[in-house]
């Protein structure tokens, strides 16, 4: 609880009151306050690869502990998509990898997903050109999977589950 005085200096803080029901009080209502460890902890974290199905074909790689949920803004179905998934729309669901330990894990996880995704030279389609590729999803999927190998070299990832809904070529 923020008292006046810890934002104003000039209001003075109000002493507390030292009788034990009153500590007893203020001791429960903190503790409501607080959610236990145990249920911030139990959310299970994922990475998920995104397709679009409107050219050009673009991929999106993103963290979230509900799916379900997340794809569904993405696509504009629920308000809270990210920015960069409004072009591709409507997406749908490549890859997903389950069993993070925690937030933290899972976002530098991702994060080196998509570094290795910038990292890595593109294949090209037959006649080599940009726009021939980008309307190749399999190009696409195979250049996420090369760096998702790069990933798996660089981290621990023997707790993980991968699990290709789309599976490249």
């Amino acid at each position: 609880m923020r008292l006046l005085s810890d934002n104003f200096r000039s209001v003075k803080p109000v002493k507390s009151r030292t009788s034990k029901s009153s500590a007893a009080h203020n001791s429960a209502s903190s503790s409501r306050t607080s959610p236990p460890k145990s249920i911030s902890n139990s959310r299970s974290w994922c990475v998920y690869l995104l397709l679009s199905t409107n050219s050009p074909i673009k991929t999106y790689v993103g963290v979230t502990t509900n799916f379900t949920r997340r794809l569904k803004q993405h696509n504009g179905e629920l308000k809270g998509g990210a920015r960069a998934s409004r072009a591709g729309r409507p997406w749908v669901c490549a890859s997903i990898i389950r069993g993070f330990i925690d937030r933290s894990q899972a976002f530098a996880f991702e994060s080196k997903w998509k570094f290795w995704s910038r990292k890595l030279p593109r294949k090209r389609a037959n006649n080599g050109t940009k726009e021939q590729s980008l309307k190749c999803p399999d190009l696409l999927l195979l250049h996420r999977q090369t760096a998702l190998d790069r990933v798996k070299a660089s981290l621990d990832c023997s707790n993980l589950e991968i699990e290709w809904k789309i599976h490249p070529s």
